[in-house]
C-alpha cells in the first residue's frame, strides 16, 4: 500500500476511533450495535477499532452483573451479542474552573462523570484577573492531589467566566463593570501553566451544560437554561448540541433584548432591556423603600415568604417580562423545556409562575408548551464547574487524543 494511502487509512482510522470514545463518554455505556448506529460506521468497524482501544485500557467492556450494577438494561439486547461497551472511567479525567465575581470553583471528574474532588475559595470582587488565575491553578493542583492524579492524567480543562466570548480572537468582551476577565484571552493565559487542551466558555452556558448534563435539562434535545442573577445569560441545547454563541460567541445574551422598546438607555445601546427589570439588582432596587438599601437576596427571599405586597408584585412583574421575552424565543427555537437558575430561581413558583402564565398567554400554539422548571443543581461557581467539567466530556473530539497517544498499530482492513 502506498505510504499516502497508508497515512489516510490511519487518519480515517484515528478520527473513528475518537468518534467512538466520544460517544461513549457522552452516551455512558453503549451495546457496539447502538456504537455503530451513533457513529455511523459499520458493526465490524466498531468491532475491530474497540479492540484496539480495549487492549489500551481506553475502553472496558462490561457483562452479566457488572451491567445490572452500572445500572444498564440488557433485556432488549440480542442474547447472542457481546456486552457493553464503556469508556473506562480510571483511564483519564476532567476538570472545569468557574470564575465569578466572588467565587472561584474547581471540579475534577473520571471520565464517566464522576466526581472525583470538587471545591471553591472566595475572592474579593476587585481581585485581578492575574490573582484569580493564580488561585484558579492552586486550586487545580490541590483538587488533582487530593485524587490522586497528576495534571497528565487530564484530557482537559474548561473554564467558565463572565461576559461573552469571541469565538475569533479569543478574548472576552466586556459584561458587567470591572470585569476582571475583560479584554483578556483567557484559553492563552491559562495555556501557557497547563499542558492539556483548554475550552473557555461563557459561564452561565456551563451552568446550562451542568443542567442538561446531569439536572433538569438531562435527556432532552432541545432545551433552553436562563440565569437569572446580576445579570441574565442563557444557554441553548439544539437537536442535541450546545449552541456557542453563533459567528462571533456574542448569542445568548438573552439579557439585552428589549422587554420595553420605551425603556430606559441600557449600556449596551438597546433600550429597556431585560436585565434593567428582571435580574436580582433590577429587583433589588425596586424593592429598596421596603427592604432598605442593603437588602440582598435573603433579605429579597424572607419578605417573599413573608408574603410581603410589594415583594411579591415585584417577583411578579419580573416574571412576566421575563415570559413576554421568553415567548419570542420560543416562536423562534420552540424548547422543549426551559429551565430556570440563578438566584432569583430560589423564589419558586413565585417567579415561574408568571413566567408560565406569560408563556401560555403570548407564545404561539405549537410554541407555548414548553415545560418551565428550575434548576436542579447548586447555583452559582460550583454548577458552572462541573458543567465546565462535563463540557471537556461532550467535546471529546477534539479532546481524546490525550488517551489514544499510544503508538499507531497497522490499520487493519475495517477503519
Amino acid at each position: 500500500m502506498a505510504a499516502k494511502d497508508t497515512g489516510s487509512l490511519r487518519a480515517l482510522r484515528r478520527t473513528n476511533s475518537e468518534r467512538m470514545l466520544s460517544a461513549l463518554m457522552e452516551h455512558g455505556a453503549l451495546h457496539r450495535a447502538e456504537l455503530a448506529r451513533i457513529c455511523g460506521v459499520s458493526r465490524t468497524t466498531v468491532s475491530t477499532i474497540t479492540a484496539d482501544l480495549i487492549l489500551g485500557g481506553v475502553v472496558i467492556e462490561v457483562n452479566g452483573d457488572q451491567a445490572a450494577r452500572a445500572g444498564i438494561d440488557a433485556s432488549e439486547v440480542d442474547g447472542r451479542a457481546r456486552g457493553f461497551l464503556r469508556a473506562n472511567p480510571a483511564a483519564g479525567a476532567a476538570a472545569g474552573l468557574d470564575f465569578t465575581l466572588e467565587r472561584v470553583w474547581c471540579h475534577v471528574t473520571d471520565l464517566s462523570g464522576a466526581t472525583l474532588a470538587s471545591d471553591g475559595v472566595r475572592a474579593a470582587p476587585d481581585t485581578p484577573w492575574q490573582e484569580r488565575l493564580t488561585a484558579g491553578l492552586t486550586l487545580l493542583d490541590a483538587l488533582l492531589t487530593q485524587a490522586g492524579l497528576e495534571q497528565s492524567s487530564l484530557v482537559g480543562v474548561a473554564i467558565g467566566v463572565p461576559g461573552p466570548l469571541d469565538l475569533q480572537t479569543g478574548v472576552v468582551g466586556p459584561s458587567l463593570p470591572g470585569q476582571a476577565w475583560a479584554g483578556v484571552n483567557v484559553a492563552a493565559e491559562f495555556g501557557r501553566h497547563l499542558t492539556v487542551p483548554v475550552l473557555v466558555e461563557n459561564n452561565t452556558r456551563l451552568e446550562a451544560v451542568a443542567e442538561f448534563t446531569w439536572g433538569a435539562g438531562r435527556d432532552l434535545a432541545d432545551v433552553l437554561y436562563v440565569g437569572l442573577s446580576t445579570g441574565i445569560g442563557s444557554g441553548m441545547l439544539v437537536d442535541g448540541n450546545l449552541h456557542h454563541g453563533g459567528a462571533r460567541g456574542g448569542g445568548g445574551e438573552i439579557g439585552h433584548l428589549s422587554a420595553d422598546t420605551s425603556g430606559p438607555p441600557c449600556p449596551c445601546g438597546n433600550r429597556g432591556c431585560l436585565v434593567q427589570y428582571a435580574s436580582l439588582q433590577a429587583v433589588l432596587a425596586k424593592l429598596e423603600p421596603a427592604l432598605g438599601a442593603d437588602a440582598g437576596l435573603d433579605e429579597l427571599l424572607t419578605a417573599a415568604a413573608d408574603g410581603q405586597p410589594e415583594t411579591l408584585q415585584a417577583l411578579r412583574e419580573a416574571g412576566e417580562l421575563t415570559g413576554r421575552v421568553l415567548a419570542n424565543i420560543c416562536n423562534l427555537l420552540n424548547p422543549a423545556r426551559i429551565i430556570v437558575g440563578g438566584e432569583l430561581a430560589r423564589a419558586g413558583d413565585l417567579i415561574l409562575e408568571p413566567i408560565r402564565g406569560t408563556l401560555r398567554r403570548t407564545a404561539m400554539s405549537l410554541t407555548r408548551d414548553a415545560d418551565v422548571v428550575a434548576a436542579e443543581l447548586d447555583l452559582g461557581a460550583r454548577a458552572g464547574a462541573s458543567g465546565a467539567a462535563a463540557l471537556v466530556l461532550r467535546q471529546t473530539d477534539q479532546l481524546v487524543a490525550a488517551l489514544l497517544a499510544a503508538p499507531d498499530r497497522q490499520p487493519n482492513e475495517a477503519v
